[in-house]
């Protein structure tokens, strides 16, 4: 699945009320003695610039996931990515979100759906890890 880097996550200074309870699929409307406090969005996805970006998700090919086409991927490069994780990388200068996995000594990029093989990479092919996903935000409003 290919990515648009959108650019790094910049601080944020806006702080949104939080309500104490899991809000049912039904119709049922948050009232105001549920309210906890407030919350800021870079402390729940941890985003601390400079090490912070986003992409936005080009595909289906991570639909098992819960990544979808057009959904914006917050990305930490702040640390190495392990087994299992979804990943940035670069395959020979092109972007993409893929799983990061290993077989043998050997590297493989994983798809979340069955339509994509998975990848294996060739000894020809330099591959750079760009940063972690860490989280994925879906707009569900009409385009």
């Amino acid at each position: 699945m290919p990515v648009s880097i959108l650019g790094p996550a910049a601080p944020s200074s806006i702080i949104l009320p939080f309500f104490s309870f899991c809000v049912p699929a039904g119709f049922p409307s948050p009232a105001q003695d549920h309210m906890e406090g407030t919350i800021s969005l870079d402390e729940l996805m941890d985003i601390r610039a400079p090490h912070t970006y986003m992409a936005r998700a080009d595909g289906d090919s991570m639909v098992d996931v819960g990544i979808f086409d057009r959904d914006i991927l917050i990305i930490s490069r702040g640390r190495s990515a392990e087994r299992g994780e979804v990943v940035i990388a670069a395959l020979d200068n092109e972007p993409l979100v893929k799983i990061f996995d290993r077989k043998d000594d050997q590297v493989v990029l994983r798809s979340a759906n069955r339509k994509f093989p998975p990848r294996y990479l060739l000894e020809s092919e330099e591959l750079q890890v760009w940063g972690v996903v860490s989280f994925s935000i879906r707009f569900h409003g009409r385009y």
